[in-house]
């Protein structure tokens, strides 16, 4: 049986970044001390968890046991009265784009980007908000599904944690951070955001199919 692919990332290391084989993230780490580091099985995983901070991952066991008839069938099946959003991006930072579709048909209900410098929270993060105002903007009752749990965590404390620098490329980019941001402030909402459960259903609809 083939090796399971994983990806490392180094949070405390010489070049700090998300590496996809043991030698190149132990590369990184020997003869730091206190080095920070973790294996992923997921690329999109580990870019999500470079983005945030070791202290958040630290402990948690990344190596999840498959799904059993019992589990699958507590999770139940999505709510389809629902949208569902995601972001990709090529690089971190790099290249990045957000969109929101229907959960149960797929149509495209809304897309931003490219964006020339992004990170794929900050995408989660906004595509997100930009769920929250279509919905409200409609009056509707429907639920919204992502599968980042940073960017849940974003919008809960109406901030966008990145660590990217604003600079002149990404200034429309951090033009929309502030909206969203602002926009949370300034509005209420009842919309019900759920974490898309990856494991029992697949990839989320509104996947770009880039893995």
């Amino acid at each position: 049986m083939p090796k399971k692919k994983k990806y490392y990332v180094v949070w405390k290391g010489k070049n700090p970044g998300v590496y996809k084989t043991w030698e190149d993230c132990k590369a990184q780490i020997t003869g730091i001390k206190g080095a920070q580091y973790m294996s992923f099985a997921d690329q999109k995983d580990a870019k999500e968890a470079f983005n945030s901070n070791y202290e958040a991952y630290k402990g948690k066991n990344k190596k999840e046991p498959e799904l059993s008839p019992s589990d699958l069938l507590k999770i139940g099946e999505p709510n389809y009265h629902s949208i569902a959003v995601d972001a990709a991006s090529r690089g971190n930072p790099g290249t990045m784009e957000y969109q929101g579709v229907d959960t149960k048909t797929k149509k495209r209900l809304f897309k931003q980007g490219p964006f020339p410098e992004g990170t794929n929270n900050i995408g989660e993060f906004l595509a997100i908000v930009h769920g929250l105002a279509y919905l409200k903007e409609r009056n509707s009752n429907r639920i919204i599904y992502t599968d980042s749990r940073t960017a849940m965590s974003w919008v809960r404390r109406k901030h966008c944690n990145t660590k990217l620098a604003p600079n002149s490329a990404n200034k429309v980019l951090f033009d929309l951070i502030a909206r969203a941001i602002n926009w949370l402030k300034s509005n209420s909402y009842n919309t019900p955001i759920v974490k898309w459960e990856t494991k029992a259903w697949g990839e989320i609809p509104a996947d770009f199919g880039r893995k």
